[in-house]
């Protein structure tokens, strides 16, 4: 028995320190479709971020902002100005709806949703939870390699436990899922706070935000805005979804791969198919390298150009 555990975890060491970085690197249509998301992602929320911060300075304009932060400095009880990311948007419009006579009708209706600019904010409308899965697309290549209190980061993790063995069964929670979850959050500075931000999540998040007046959170805070506006907004949080799924899509076609290249029955030996690739990426000089080499980006609206690797862009103003 330990002869065959010691054979998996050779197996396992080859095809994670050499086949698939190969696989990873190779120009596929999931690769660039994912590299092009990535690229386009941002400035689309910089853009958005312009519009959602004109519809929140009408609803509390900067001599109300003043006002507010005179009181609350003059009274020890008033606590009523913090800054914020987040915003319950809405317009007045109409859904269909049924008769007594089960006919189609148009009824009036307040359309509303909820709409997050942190780098871990939720994309489903609601304003309980929040998802890191847009984070660990994004600085995929920061968290490549990375290790965190002596945990290693892996930013496909949520991926690789969703595809699970390829057979359409997703992996149930398990300890090492938690583990890698923990590292990243960590890393990029996504649990416990401002307090434990990292420069990935500080950079990120100082970018958006505003003082907004409120008891607390963002429920209190529900801003009106046209139905066009609303649709901008709406626009950009699919396109956050959907580059979650060209990541998602990406490393599904790198563990299918990786499922064709071993066989994965009783015993699993390593294939000729193995042993060939691994020949011709040493002949041709491959030297895996699993740890990212580049620093943390830099966020600023004003106009700085993303450093590290990945995809560069210049913020807008």
């Amino acid at each position: 028995m330990a002869r065959v555990r010691n054979n998996q975890g050779h197996r396992n060491k080859i095809a994670n320190v050499f086949i698939r970085p190969y696989i990873e690197q190779e120009n596929t249509q999931e690769r660039e479709a994912y590299l092009q998301a990535r690229e386009t992602v941002k400035p689309l929320q910089d853009k958005t971020w312009q519009l959602a911060s004109t519809m929140v300075r009408k609803h509390y304009t900067p001599e109300d902002i003043k006002m507010a932060y005179h009181l609350q400095n003059k009274f020890e009880n008033v606590d009523t100005i913090a800054k914020d990311s987040c915003f319950h948007f809405g317009y007045q419009g109409q859904e269909e709806s049924r008769d007594n006579n089960d006919k189609p009708i148009m009824k009036d209706k307040y359309i509303e949703s909820h709409f997050d600019f942190k780098l871990n904010g939720n994309i489903n409308g609601q304003e309980n939870g929040r998802q890191n899965d847009f984070a660990y697309a994004y600085f995929r290549d920061e968290l490549k390699g990375k290790v965190n209190k002596g945990d290693k980061c892996n930013p496909d993790i949520n991926i690789e436990q969703k595809w699970g063995d390829g057979s359409g069964e997703e992996n149930k929670s398990n300890p090492h899922w938690t583990q890698v979850d923990q590292a990243n959050e960590r890393e990029l500075g996504l649990s416990g706070g401002k307090e434990n931000q990292t420069s990935y999540s500080r950079e990120w998040n100082n970018d958006y935000e505003l003082d907004l007046i409120g008891r607390e959170y963002c429920r209190d805070r529900s801003i009106a805005c046209t139905e066009q506006e609303f649709k901008i907004l709406v626009a950009w949080k699919e396109e956050k979804g959907q580059f979650i799924m060209a990541h998602y899509k990406y490393i599904k076609s790198v563990l299918d791969q990786m499922k064709e290249i071993f066989y994965l029955g009783e015993g699993m030996q390593i294939t000729d198919k193995v042993r060939k690739e691994i020949s011709d990426l040493l002949e041709k000089g491959f030297k895996p390298n699993l740890k990212s080499k580049g620093k943390p980006r830099a966020f600023n609206n004003g106009g700085a150009v993303m450093k590290g690797r990945g995809p560069k862009f210049k913020g807008t103003t």
